[in-house]
């Protein structure tokens, strides 16, 4: 198959796909008439390329995997070097779960803090000759 009959079955565009052949992800190979062809095992690859993407892994993590599906494993993650890849992207994610968590505690004492604060100017405006309540949102009063 051609080009952009594999962009199309693979869901992804002729240049992309031009990237990976730079890129030595995806085989170059050509017929007589210089025209780039593919087969059903390029559209492997590029599945679990694009399998590999959507779960936030970089593309040149995706290198074993096509490696491995290219010493003719039928599953990319068959192989070690698949399996490290899968273990420090693991870790990565763990790093970014803990980061993440930790601002959501900030942001959650924030907002407890400005609750509080809400709640004890609320009250200063019932005491007779207390503030007015006053809130600016984009420039109106309420």
């Amino acid at each position: 198959m051609r080009i952009g009959e594999l962009a199309e079955r693979a869901g992804t565009t002729a240049r992309a796909l031009r990237y990976y052949e730079s890129r030595g992800l995806l085989p170059a190979r050509r017929d007589a008439q210089g025209h780039r062809t593919y087969d059903e095992r390029d559209l492997e690859l590029l599945r679990q390329i694009r399998t590999l993407r959507d779960f936030g892994f970089e593309l040149e993590e995706t290198r074993p995997f096509v490696e491995c599906l290219r010493a003719g494993h039928p599953e990319g993650d068959a192989c070690p070097a698949s399996l490290v890849v899968y273990r420090r992207k693991l870790a990565e994610l763990d790093a970014l779960i803990g980061e993440l968590t930790a601002v959501r505690a900030q942001v959650g004492a924030q907002l407890a803090r400005a609750e509080r604060a809400r709640d004890g100017l609320a009250a200063d405006a019932l005491v007779p000759g207390g503030p007015e309540p006053l809130c600016e949102l984009e420039g109106h009063e309420r």
